[in-house]
């Protein structure tokens, strides 16, 4: 009866420690791919930005097709599908997201901001989470510019 117990008991821990490794939780890890492909590799790394040629897109209505240039010292041609717009605050945020015609896969978003005292500033980016290069709005010596930046530099996965 003795070794029975033993057998038992052995038998029992073996099925316990397989059991036991089975639980070991395994965390997933999502790798950045920086591989993607660039969609901007034929524009310069700065664009000089003139709001102006994107504030009469903010009256048109949704679904409404624009045609236009991201730089009026550089003819770089801006084709899209105005997707959304919002209106915030009493309209002094106002937001569009146009969806890129010739460069597929972009997303053009714009906000246009109206402070209490008048001055109006910009924050855009133009962006395709499947592709490895972005371009952001900012504003350099009172100018804006569209930066090409990588799409890490930007967005964590």
């Amino acid at each position: 009866m003795k070794n029975l117990r033993t057998y038992v008991l052995c038998t029992s821990m073996i099925f316990a420690s397989i059991f036991a490794a089975g639980q070991t939780q395994k965390i997933p890890v999502n790798e950045p791919d920086y591989n993607k492909p660039h969609l901007f590799d034929n524009l310069p790394a700065k664009i000089s930005f003139d709001p102006a040629t994107f504030t009469g897109q903010f009256n048109k209505p949704t679904g409404s097709t624009i045609s236009t240039s991201l730089s009026k010292d550089a003819m770089i041609p801006f084709e899209g599908k105005i997707e959304s717009q919002v209106v915030e605050e009493n309209g002094r945020i106002e937001k569009l997201s146009i969806q890129s015609t010739n460069y597929p896969g972009a997303t053009f978003n714009l906000t246009r901001i109206t402070s209490d005292d008048g001055t109006i500033r910009y924050i855009g980016r133009l962006i395709s989470f499947r592709h490895g290069d972005l371009f952001i709005l900012q504003q350099i010596n009172g100018r804006y510019e569209l930066v090409k930046k990588n799409f890490y530099d930007l967005v964590n996965e």
